[in-house]
């Protein structure tokens, strides 16, 4: 008699959430502002604007920026909102900082929209491979989501994940 070899986790109720299949696509743009200081690190108000004014936006279309200073320089404040309005008629979002934060408030918005009423009661586990650069931070906000409505919540691959919490049976 053959041993018949049976696939547990196909047959099982576990539902994986993949983070990746909600990542936005578009072009990501870190944009450094040091190119148009004195220096690059002191901002001269007229030579800014005058920079600002010639600088070509319509290259960020439907791009993500972070608007960031590789320099020491301080900024003042309404700099970096000047070069925000420039953008916004061009790109989906812009934001003051890394790549990194860039990539978080994007999670930070995408997640509170997301419906996860199918995953009520199941065991879930969060897909934790990905090839896109999908921040730390949208983990926890998920996680945090997911735990009122979750069996239980789980982390990596059905073959080897990490169980991160149980919903008591009461």
């Amino acid at each position: 008699m053959e041993n018949e070899i049976i696939n547990r986790v196909a047959n099982s109720k576990l539902v994986t959430f993949n983070l990746e299949e909600h990542y936005p696509e578009g072009k990501r743009v870190l944009l450094d502002i040091s190119q148009w200081l004195l220096e690059g690190i002191v901002l001269k108000e007229s030579d800014f604007r005058t920079s600002v004014k010639e600088h070509n936006w319509s290259q960020y279309q439907d791009a993500y920026v972070a608007l960031h200073c590789s320099t020491d320089a301080i900024i003042p404040g309404w700099a970096y909102l000047l070069l925000s309005l420039q953008l916004a008629p061009y790109t989906k979002k812009t934001v003051v900082g890394s790549l990194d934060t860039l990539e978080s408030i994007l999670f930070t918005e995408i997640i509170p929209q997301l419906d996860l009423s199918a995953l009520q009661d199941k065991p879930v586990i969060i897909k934790g491979c990905a090839h896109k650069p999908i921040p730390q931070n949208a983990y926890v906000l998920l996680a945090d989501k997911l735990q009122p409505i979750a069996k239980s919540i789980m982390y990596g691959e059905a073959c080897s994940s990490v169980p991160l919490f149980k919903k008591s049976r009461k």
